[in-house]
């Protein structure tokens, strides 16, 4: 059928159609002529062939509406942890801290190039050779390795046996969901397609683990693991959530530095842990965020998934060297896949590594290059390997001092407590144990932004304010239930 345009300009009149006409025979004299003229303003209006075609195409016309209507795609709510972030941007007052995004700060409350980084962009940009072409589907092959070793132990056998396939992926939200995709196309324990397993999560976790697995399409639960009353680990709710899943779920787990609590199991407690994951048949999914940041030692916060590789469990790690390396916006990571030990374990990972690097190529079809080759030169020299190492410390050992000064001065003001949790805690972030209405008014009354559930990140700490921000506790504490 021709488009309504055509139409229409095929229905238009002449230019002069509607003057007059004349008989064919007839002379050209004005006696003779006939003119006819339509003086109808109904016909004139209405009843013309434009009209008619203009009609039938305003009928023919797509509705001016949208495929997207709200209650298709309603307004999605702004990401706490950002807006908590635009709120502080914008708050003029001088006394201002910011506790809630999870950065590392110095001193003076100013983000921190690690001086070894600042060495490895130096060697990046006096390489002759430096460019910006692309780096292969799986990334940077003088980084996966080096990660490999870093999460599992450089002499592990699985390193010897090859069993660990390694790919760079977007920092660890991509690992995450690399590694979630992958379970949910090839994961299927049940021997049924349609039956995925269930993710589980600790309560409370970071926040994008719900969005990533729910996206993929799991079935999401939790297992309890912070204990209000305590401000510790509920080790006990945890076994039993363990031992009453179904068999063979995912478990995700963090290996250190818990995000949000700062609540990690002790050495005995994840070997309980493992076994009651081995006689369950579980999947353990480690997220490695903090590896060396938690402790200052990258052997001790790598513990826990060595453990997991020597009692021959297959399992993912998810890696991300944002924090370790302070390399947020370059967003370097990695997923690496670890196969039991077996005789076959070598064909295994190299059939699992050519499906990530499938999976990969539809999804970012290239890791970015910058980040992975700074991470790349620190991990593959001796020199600055170690300098990184004392640039771990320097971080971890900076929040651990600042975990000691909150709970003295917190004490020493005689603040309802107790607060012996601020130094239990590890890594990053402390679960303060305030409620969500003592975290509104310290950011009302005293400028102090931290998220809802009372996590506040240690790194936004520093000589300058934390006797402010513990006199605006012990007031806030005292005054609001």
């Amino acid at each position: 059928m021709a488009p309504a345009s055509t139409l229409l300009r095929a229905a238009a009149p002449a230019p002069h159609a509607h003057t007059s006409f004349s008989s064919h025979n007839a002379p050209t004299s004005s006696s003779n002529r006939t003119t006819i003229t339509n003086t109808n303003p109904i016909n004139s209006t209405s009843s013309t062939p434009l009209h008619r075609i203009q009609t039938i195409a305003k009928h023919m016309a797509l509705p001016q509406t949208t495929n997207f209507p709200a209650e298709v795609v309603p307004q999605a709510p702004e990401d706490p942890l950002f807006g908590l972030a635009r709120e502080f941007k914008a708050d003029p007052s001088p006394q201002k801290v910011d506790l809630g995004i999870g950065a590392y700060r110095d001193e003076n409350a100013k983000p921190w190039v690690l001086p070894v980084v600042k060495k490895a962009d130096e060697i990046i940009r006096n390489d002759p050779e430096a460019n910006h072409e692309y780096l292969p589907i799986a990334g940077l092959a003088s980084l996966t390795s080096k990660a490999a070793e870093l999460v599992v132990g450089a002499s592990a056998p699985a390193i010897t046996e090859r069993r660990v396939a390694s790919i760079q992926t977007i920092s660890g939200t991509g690992a995450c969901h690399l590694g979630g995709l992958f379970l949910s196309r090839f994961y299927n324990p049940y021997g049924d397609a349609s039956k995925k397993p269930t993710v589980y999560l600790s309560n409370p976790t970071w926040a994008n683990h719900n969005q990533i697995f729910s996206n993929l399409g799991f079935p999401i639960a939790q297992y309890p693991y912070f204990d209000q009353k305590t401000k510790g680990l509920d080790f006990v709710g945890m076994k039993k959530a363990l031992s009453d899943a179904p068999e063979r779920s995912i478990i995700l787990l963090h290996a250190c530095a818990h995000n949000p609590t700062g609540v990690d199991p002790t050495p005995a407690q994840w070997r309980e842990i493992a076994e009651i994951m081995a006689a369950k048949g579980h999947f353990p999914f480690f997220d490695t965020a903090y590896q060396g940041f938690a402790s200052g030692d990258l052997d001790r916060d790598a513990a826990a998934i060595r453990l997991f590789v020597e009692l021959g469990f297959e399992l993912v790690v998810a890696q991300s060297f944002a924090k370790n390396f302070g390399l947020y916006g370059e967003r370097a990571g990695c997923f690496h896949f670890v196969a039991a030990p077996s005789s076959d374990a070598a064909s295994v990972t190299t059939r699992v590594a050519s499906q990530l690097t499938l999976l990969q190529r539809s999804e970012i079809s290239n890791p970015p290059i910058y980040g992975a080759k700074v991470a790349s030169i620190v991990l593959n020299d001796p020199a600055l390997f170690a300098e990184w190492k004392e640039n771990l410390r320097t971080m971890s050992g900076r929040i651990i001092d600042m975990r000691k000064a909150l709970r003295a001065k917190l004490e020493e003001l005689g603040t309802p407590g107790p607060w012996n949790h601020i130094t239990d805690q590890i890594g990053m972030f402390s679960f303060t144990g305030l409620n969500e209405n003592q975290v509104a008014k310290l950011k009302e009354e005293f400028h102090v932004y931290m998220t809802k559930n009372g996590r506040i990140s240690m790194a936004g700490l520093n000589t300058k304010n934390i006797d402010y921000f513990a006199r605006a506790v012990d007031k806030v504490v005292r005054e609001v239930q």
